[in-house]
């Protein structure tokens, strides 16, 4: 069968977020999905079916186990979607564990419609201060634990204690800050899926795009990951719904023999 690896949230291969899509006729043994996933080693490798017209069912998985919820491998599964088995498609729906989900294209731009995390403040603890090297200003916890600072030069060179950040509560971690080129910045570290930085993180915008959205007032946001491969997300908060948008490129095209 085919596999494609696409780099999401760019336009340009060797940024963004890489993901492995495999457009399939029918499901594959889970222990084979979860060793192509391994193999692959990237933060994601999605798997899809066609059920309907338009309509896939989509499922996610890491080389630490299935997730609930991923933004870039949905990007990339529409956009391998419409651009290699039906280009006459505008917008694909995606059956997964987190509700369905649609993605629009929009020209050159891919814009999917995610669910937004309701955010809990909690109290922030000398565990995140420690895991983060510096006290947040304010934690927030969905999914995820979402640690806000005031320095954008801090997200972007801070170095993470993988073993602290993963006896942390949530199942990511997320540390953001007001951008000067973006409205926000931001950085996404998984270490209990096996993935000590992801590149750029969809479902982490799910909970950081909420927080901007009522701490400036403003729906629509432009947020930039700023990981060593970088990636931007046009988003825009329309009550307990996220529109995320980005670019995707294609890496690679192969054939897989199992």
């Amino acid at each position: 069968m085919k596999q494609y690896v696409v780099d999401a949230f760019t336009d340009k291969v060797f940024a963004g977020n890489p993901a492995a899509v495999c457009v399939l006729d029918a499901w594959l043994p889970e222990d084979l999905m979860m060793d192509i996933t391994r193999e692959n080693n990237l933060s994601e490798t999605a798997f899809t079916v066609k059920t309907g017209d338009g309509t896939y069912a989509l499922r996610w998985f890491t080389p630490g186990g299935e997730v609930d919820l991923c933004g870039h491998a949905t990007l990339g599964t529409a956009y391998v979607v419409m651009n290699y088995y039906e280009p006459a498609l505008a917008s694909v729906r995606f059956d997964t564990m987190s509700g369905q989900l649609t993605v629009v294209k929009r020209g050159d731009l891919y814009e999917m419609d995610f669910p937004a995390y309701q955010l809990t403040e909690v109290p922030v603890t000398p565990a995140m201060t420690d895991a983060c090297g510096r006290e947040p200003l304010a934690a927030y916890m969905a999914r995820d634990l979402l640690c806000v600072f005031d320095d954008e030069d801090y997200i972007r060179t801070m170095t993470p204690d993988q073993l602290k950040i993963k006896a942390l509560d949530g199942l990511l971690l997320h540390i953001t800050a007001a951008g000067r080129d973006y409205d926000c910045v931001s950085r996404s570290f998984a270490p209990k899926m096996s993935i000590p930085e992801d590149p750029v993180c969809g479902s982490g915008h799910c909970h950081i795009i909420p927080y901007w959205a009522a701490a400036t007032g403003r729906k629509e946001l432009v947020a930039y990951q700023a990981s060593r491969r970088g990636g931007v997300l046009y988003c825009r908060l329309e009550g307990d719904r996220i529109k995320m948008s980005g670019r995707v490129a294609t890496y690679s095209v192969a054939e897989l023999f199992v």
